[in-house]
């Protein structure tokens, strides 16, 4: 932005691997996002390479990248992104009739816990409900990937606890890999791996050998 200059990332050297739960951990402004939005194809990097399987998404097309985020990718934001005039069914079926191998909407949100809520528009809904809609969504299309730019941010305690007990399972259940990007270090626990960012570069990467469950997680 004229004479200033900004690298976001610099010298990021990472692999995701089938299956895991791992945590991007660092302050606000440290690149996280970034590097979510690049791992998920919702941005191109200025330098370097990415690829998925055998996939180079670093020279996809903007065609090929749209692709690869619906067939491959689920995306979980602070902010759930629902849409205010659809009960929470109709919201997770926005994906359900695009998808090639969807999960049924209903199923989706039983497995998060809000069988009992689906024609709940979000209005209806607490914050931490509709974050578990959002999830929903995610998922039902069954994605190989999760990409959460943290999503307990906007909770409270109690309810941000309940969301990650939800990606647990999810992992556990399903095999699905998630990422999750957040600043609070507590979150770490519950990662096979914790990649610790600052400043646009990863510093250190632990393997936690013991992980901690969700309800043992206090912040």
């Amino acid at each position: 932005m004229g004479e200033v200059k900004v690298n976001a990332l610099q010298d990021i050297n990472l692999e995701l691997y089938e299956g895991e739960f791992i945590v991007l951990l660092g302050a606000s402004g440290s690149g996280k996002s970034t590097l979510l939005n690049i791992l998920g194809g919702l941005d191109t990097p200025t330098s370097g390479s990415l690829h998925y399987l055998d996939h180079d998404l670093t020279r996809a097309t903007d065609t090929e990248l749209t692709r690869f985020r619906r067939e491959h990718v689920g995306f979980i934001f602070q902010f759930y992104n629902l849409i205010p005039s659809l009960t929470a069914l109709e919201n997770v079926e926005l994906v359900t009739e695009i998808s090639a191998d969807p999960m049924d909407a209903s199923e989706a949100l039983a497995m998060v816990g809000l069988g009992d809520r689906l024609q709940h528009f979000p209005a209806q809904l607490s914050g931490g409900e509709q974050q578990r809609v959002a999830i929903a969504r995610a998922i039902a299309k069954r994605p190989d990937m999760l990409l959460c730019d943290e999503p307990t941010g906007a909770l409270d305690f109690k309810t941000g606890k309940i969301v990650l007990e939800v990606l647990e399972r999810i992992n556990r259940e399903l095999g699905t890999t998630i990422a999750v990007i957040t600043h609070n270090a507590a979150i770490a626990g519950m990662a096979h791996r914790v990649v610790y960012i600052s400043s646009g570069k990863i510093t250190q990467v632990r393997v936690n050998t013991t992980r901690v469950s969700p309800g043992e997680i206090s912040w």
